[in-house]
Formats: C-alpha cells, sequence, structure tokens
C-alpha cells in the first residue's frame, strides 16, 4: 500500500467523486478527471461481494410493487433509495422485496440479468453474488428449486447476451434459525448446480455469531460446497472472523473488519492468504468515524498495511449508490491505494473466486496486460502509480 496521506483541504472539483457511495469528500488531495473514472470502470473485475436484492434497480423496484399491488407509496420506493443523513435501513428494504414483490420466478430472473447488465458496463468480467432463500421458501409457496433455476436462467441469458459469467452463492439468513439454515443446505444438497458452488451467510451480525449456524456449515463441507462468511462488520467482536475460519471453515471472509483488534489473528490471515472481500461503502464506519477521518481512519487501510489480501466490492450498489467501478475509484481517491495496490487487488480477487481453475489462469494471464494498458491511457499524479 503507498504511504497514508495526511488530511488535506479536498480539491474543488469533487462533487462527482462525494456522490459515489454518498461518502464525505476526499482527504487524500487527489483528484479524479475523466480518464481516471473510465480506468476505474474499465479494468476488468471479478465481482465476489454483492448482494442480489440490494442491486435492484428503482425503477425495477417500482415496477414489481406496482405488478404485485406491494402496499408502498411512491415516497415509500423513493425514500428506500435515498442515502441521506438518515436514510432507511438496508436489511429493511431487503426485506420489503422479499415480503412484497419478489413473487415469481421471472422476478428472480429478471433481477439477476439486471444486476449483470449493470455489472458489464463496469468492466465486471465474472460475478460471484448472494442470495438469501429463507425468507422467500417461508413467506411464498415458490420451491427452491424453482427460484434458483429462475436466478441460474437470468446468469445464463447474461453469459449468452453480455459475455459475463456468474456463480450464485445462496446465504444463510442470521435472523433465520440454525434448523432453517441447514434446512437451505439440504436443499442445495439435493439440487446441486454447477453455477451454484457454496454458501455464504449475512443479515444482522451483532446478536447472531457464526457458531449457531457450525452444523449448516458442516454439511455444506461434507456436500463439497464451498464456503465463505459475513464477518467482523457492524463493530462485531474479530472472535466472529475467528470462529468462521477456526469452526465454520470458511474460505474467505466478507468484511474482516474488526480482525484488526487481534494481531496475532492479523498474521495467522497473513501467512495463510485469506481473502477478505472489503467494501469501500460500508456504512458502519460512515456513521460512527468522523466524516474528515473516516477514510484515513477506516480499517480497510491497516488490514492492507498488516499484509492482508483485500479484493474491493460494491456490496448494494443499488441501495448504497455505488458501482462496481465507484467502488476501486474509492480506494484510490479517498483511501490512498495506488494504481499498483489496485493491481494487485485485482489478482488477488481472481485468485480467491470460486471460477473454474482454467477459467482463473486465462485472467490471471491476460487482465495484467489489460490493466496495464488501461492505466497508462489515464493521467496519474505521480505519487498515484505505486
Amino acid at each position: 500500500m503507498t504511504k497514508q496521506p495526511h488530511a488535506t483541504t479536498p480539491p474543488d472539483d469533487t462533487g462527482a467523486q462525494r456522490n459515489i457511495g454518498n461518502v464525505p469528500a476526499p482527504r487524500t488531495g487527489r483528484t479524479i478527471g475523466p480518464a481516471q473514472r473510465e480506468f476505474f470502470r474499465a479494468i476488468p473485475k471479478v465481482e465476489l461481494h454483492c448482494h442480489l436484492l440490494g442491486s435492484v434497480r428503482a425503477a425495477t423496484f417500482a415496477d414489481l410493487a406496482r405488478r404485485h399491488r406491494a402496499p408502498l407509496s411512491t415516497a415509500d420506493i423513493d425514500g428506500f433509495y435515498a442515502r441521506g443523513a438518515r436514510p432507511v435501513g438496508v436489511l429493511h428494504v431487503l426485506r420489503t422485496l422479499e415480503r412484497h414483490l419478489l413473487l415469481a420466478p421471472d422476478d428472480f430472473r429478471r433481477i439477476a440479468y439486471e444486476y449483470l447488465e449493470d455489472a458489464a458496463r463496469e468492466g465486471v468480467r465474472h460475478a460471484e453474488f448472494f442470495w438469501n432463500p429463507t425468507a422467500t421458501l417461508r413467506d411464498s409457496d415458490l420451491a427452491y428449486p424453482v427460484l434458483q433455476a429462475a436466478i441460474v436462467g437470468g446468469m445464463e441469458d447474461a453469459a449468452r447476451d453480455l459475455g459475463v459469467s456468474a456463480l450464485l452463492i445462496p446465504s444463510i439468513d442470521r435472523e433465520a434459525t440454525p434448523s432453517e439454515a441447514l434446512e437451505m443446505v439440504e436443499l442445495m444438497a439435493a439440487n446441486r448446480h454447477e453455477s451454484v458452488p457454496g454458501i455464504g451467510i449475512d443479515y444482522r451480525e451483532t446478536d447472531r455469531p457464526p457458531e449457531l449456524f457450525a452444523d449448516a456449515y458442516a454439511l455444506a463441507r461434507r456436500t463439497g460446497l464451498r464456503t465463505t462468511a459475513h464477518a467482523g462488520e457492524f463493530g462485531t467482536s474479530w472472535k466472529n472472523v475467528a470462529t468462521a475460519l477456526d469452526l465454520l471453515q470458511v474460505e474467505r471472509i466478507d468484511h474482516g473488519y474488526s480482525i484488526m483488534d487481534n494481531p496475532d489473528l492479523v498474521a495467522r490471515c497473513a501467512e495463510r492468504g485469506i481473502l477478505f472481500t472489503i467494501v469501500p461503502t460500508n456504512s458502519y464506519y460512515l456513521r460512527t468515524l468522523e466524516p474528515d477521518r473516516w477514510a484515513i481512519d477506516h480499517p480497510i487501510r491497516t488490514m492492507a498495511a498488516a499484509g492482508l489480501k483485500l479484493h474491493p466490492n460494491s456490496d448494494d450498489p443499488s441501495l448504497h449508490q455505488v458501482t462496481p467501478g465507484g467502488a476501486w475509484e474509492l480506494m484510490y481517491s479517498h483511501l490512498g491505494f495506488g494504481v499498483a495496490d489496485l493491481r494487485a487487488m485485482m489478482l488477488n480477487g481472481v485468485a480467491g473466486s470460486w471460477a473454474d481453475p482454467a477459467r482463473r489462469a486465462e485472467w490471471q494471464a491476460s487482465w495484467p496486460a489489460t490493466f496495464d494498458a488501461l492505466a497508462a491511457a489515464a493521467e496519474w499524479q505521480p505519487s498515484s502509480l505505486s
């Protein structure tokens, strides 16, 4: 990582930057022009940390609400996509989608295709995205095989039309019971598909520690499913990260910021090469750190300095108002990483993805040259390259 920048007066032309993720203006002194913005958009990327329901377009949300006669006003929907001082909680929006809007298989096929369409425009060549089936299975008459087939159908359509590959990661809903989590894994095992290679876990971590779901993860491993987990988010203890690694035996960690409270665990993860799929617009730090210190004090910076492998992602792109390219831009403009750092993160994502080895080898061989050519076409400040 580049030397951590000191706080400075933000440049005058940061209006466009400020709109990405609704984050405060950068304090690095770096400016972003059209050439740099095109670079962040165009560099070849994998996306490993995105929630399907958090990618739903506002127009699609409104259309589904009309179609299914959801008990929502236009003002309600507008409020879901507003990221002001007191935004509607993302989880509330996701629950609304589950209960009132995603009621037919074609709804799921549509949102999968549209997410990949939006991602492909941002240089994403391969996406691995999360979907929580438990609430839909509980609250609707839709069966798991039908839902999985609908989403995979959208993925296949996107691969054909757009050339973007994708994998689906059904995820345990932490607000569900351990038995419901086990049922989800059983359904996956009974309906195995090559495009659905593993499981994750997400939603409210603060009082739902990972050990509650150890049996579901054990079953996933026994049936050959791959594993990842949200842990160390929302200011929760580093112990959740340790438990995800040691008890759940996950291959990668989504978020993981609180690991910095345990240097021994940091050293162990750095030695093992554990990949952390980070999110520069993570709302917890936007809420809890001072606006003028937000990016300077963000754990992402110290994670990189400690030698952890990082890969930036959009998380909930529509709701957080950040594109995949925007997430990479924030790593440069706000968090102070250099172009060489981003190149390494690009390759971290390729190595940590669950795509088949031959495809990963092809990306590792060809993407660096594409990255370098795009970087050469942009105009950089001298201190930004390393």
